[in-house]
């Protein structure tokens, strides 16, 4: 394969291009000015490191395993390492139940193993962006060791109680619980504590200014240890009505967006608390903040990242990744989901940070399943070009780039059989409840295989053919996908023409390209259920994205003038030679 070409295009590709329009169906005429900065520019690489390597011998991946790798992840080209929790923690959900800030989990490691990783990140030129989790901690933190204690205790009011003598409290979701309550009883002191994941996760009291304070330390002492900023994990929840008004049935009956917005996401001090935070913290430091937007609908986006707030750099949202799930379903993935509906909502995402603010880009992560298994096809006829048309889409759109570790060689969905082999609580919290309705547990596994199970993003990675894919000698934490033999970065880095390596060519064409991270975004043939193709333009450079999402054959029947076009990458050896792209073909050309 020649993913890179500099002569013109062939006769029949121009007669493709003939056929495309330049009239804009999104964005905006005039773009403001561009306020360069080097977090808008990163590519950022996010690293699971309980499934990145392991050194000793536990099965689970820790620091010195993510150090052994430091001159791999800098071959690929990226800039900015987004590092999933590392700190203490009991590991109730992997380390998102954090019990002490500034110490390192056991199984990962020390903090002199921490400070070596920063070292070694930075001789390379790499930033490292840190998970910072402050909506809730872990009942093992002493705050809450202590705030349970009793009602006059001076860290009670670091967590949100309610006194059982007022009655039950009205309900709030507890994401991780069979019972789906998000508030948990607690005898000690006859009251109920809340809880927005599980009961391992009490929810921080932001309205208490002492607690502030200490998220607010804890943060500058890690920023002047060296690291690079913060992704911030669910952080539009830390504010919250203390009065706790009840929710309707008819309430809860409203769509996902619109509840968590209301209901989570919309405290009446949020913004406030965002403000001080920047104040007290962000703007000391040339640092990334990136809001996790849970609850952020398009109409509040900007109240986040709006750089005259001084609150975030910028947040990503979840409508992309919510597209496709059946209603009334866990992550039920319909095989129907629509392209146009896809587009739409990048489209209209794109509009909202056309004027001010900044956006992100993602199809994968920690939470979700593997972006070839749910948005391309991870068949073996298909899985390379499905895979390297993602990384097309993801690379050219609008918006730092978020990529998750392991898309990169095009991993794909383990889909256990059992329920026994999944280590999420979320996975098997769910598992619960519909066992205690009743409800078929078998359709439920074969449905987590697609769309849902968050663990088919966290199988450890396949980095050789050796035992477990090269990621541990002992037994692993999660099985390592079966198709590991085959399926890893050792033979990819021997292929010119992988996965692996089109990663990195396309990495370096944005890079060297300004108009795919600034240039105006305008979505083409908006209608075709097939094809997303769009431009982007900039300082009188404009480039042309054609993605063949489906595994048939595909036109785009709009028209645009293609003087003087060439083709700079392409996911097949030789670019379309008629009007028709290939299965889960992409191309970017230069016009």
């Amino acid at each position: 394969m020649k993913p890179k070409f500099t002569k013109t295009t062939s006769l029949g590709l121009l007669f493709l291009l003939a056929c495309l329009s330049s009239k804009p169906i999104m964005a905006q005429e005039k773009n403001a000015p561009i306020e360069r900065k080097w977090w808008k520019e990163a590519v950022v690489y996010q690293i699971y490191p309980r499934s990145y390597k392991d050194t000793d011998g536990d099965g689970v991946g820790d620091l010195k395993g993510i150090i052994s790798k430091l001159d791999y992840i800098k071959s690929l080209g990226i800039d900015v390492v987004w590092l999933n929790p590392i700190y203490g923690s009991p590991n109730a959900d992997n380390g998102y139940d954090i019990s002490d800030y500034q110490s390192i989990m056991k199984e990962f490691g020390t903090m002199e193993d921490f400070d070596a990783l920063l070292k070694g990140m930075h001789e390379r030129g790499l930033k490292l962006v840190m998970d910072l989790v402050v909506n809730h901690s872990s009942d093992e933190h002493k705050w809450f060791e202590e705030s349970r204690k009793s009602k006059d205790n001076p860290y009670r009011d670091y967590y949100h109680w309610w006194p059982a003598e007022k009655g039950k409290p009205a309900f709030r979701p507890g994401a991780f619980e069979a019972d789906g309550s998000g508030w948990r009883y607690d005898k000690t002191t006859n009251s109920y504590y809340l809880h927005y994941f599980n009961y391992k996760q009490p929810d921080l009291n932001w309205e208490n200014p002492k607690l502030r304070q200490e998220i607010y330390a804890m943060m500058n002492w890690w920023l002047k240890k060296g690291v690079d900023g913060f992704r911030m994990d669910v952080i539009p929840f830390i504010s919250k009505d203390t009065t706790f008004p009840v929710i309707t049935q008819e309430d809860l009956n409203k769509n996902y967006e619109e509840r968590w917005d209301v209901y989570m996401a919309s405290g009446p001090h949020l913004h406030e608390y965002l403000q001080e935070m920047n104040k007290e913290v962000l703007s000391k430091y040339d640092v990334m903040s990136l809001a996790e937007g849970a609850g952020m609908i398009k109409s509040t986006a900007l109240n986040f990242v709006d750089a005259d707030r001084k609150e975030l750099n910028m947040g990503y949202h979840f409508d992309g990744v919510n597209l496709g799930y059946v209603p009334g379903y866990f992550k039920k993935m319909s095989p129907d989901w629509s392209l146009v509906e896809f587009k739409k909502i990048y489209s209209d995402w794109d509009a909202v940070y056309d004027k001010k603010g900044w956006g992100t880009i993602y199809l994968g992560n920690h939470d979700q399943p593997r972006m070839t298994s749910r948005w391309g096809n991870d068949s073996p006829e298909f899985r390379e070009q499905s895979s390297k048309m993602l990384t097309t889409f993801l690379l050219s759109m609008r918006g730092t780039p978020y990529y998750y570790n392991g898309d990169e060689i095009g991993m794909v969905n383990a889909k256990f059989d059992k329920i026994d082999d999944y280590r999420d609580i979320e996975t098997i919290a769910e598992y619960e409840k519909l066992k205690i309705a009743g409800g078929d547990l078998k359709q439920f596994i074969e449905d987590q295989k697609t769309g849902g199970a968050r663990d088919n993003g966290r199988t450890p990675f396949q980095w050789n053919n050796t035992t477990n894919g090269g990621f541990t000698n002992a037994e692993p934490w999660l099985k390592v996908n079966k198709n590991y033999k085959t399926l890893n970065a050792a033979a990819q880095e021997k292929d010119p023409n992988s996965v692996l390596n089109y990663f990195r060519k396309m990495v370096k064409l944005r890079k060297n390209n300004p108009v795919l991270i600034y240039g105006k975004y305008t979505l083409l043939d908006k209608d075709n259920p097939n094809v997303y193709a769009y431009t982007r333009e900039l300082d009188n450079k404009k480039m042309l994205v054609l993605l063949n999402f489906t595994s048939k054959n595909a036109t785009v029947k709009t028209k645009i003038n293609t003087t003087k076009a060439k083709v700079l990458i392409t996911n097949y050896s030789k670019p379309a030679k008629t009007t028709t792209l290939r299965p889960y073909e992409a191309i970017i050309i230069e016009l």
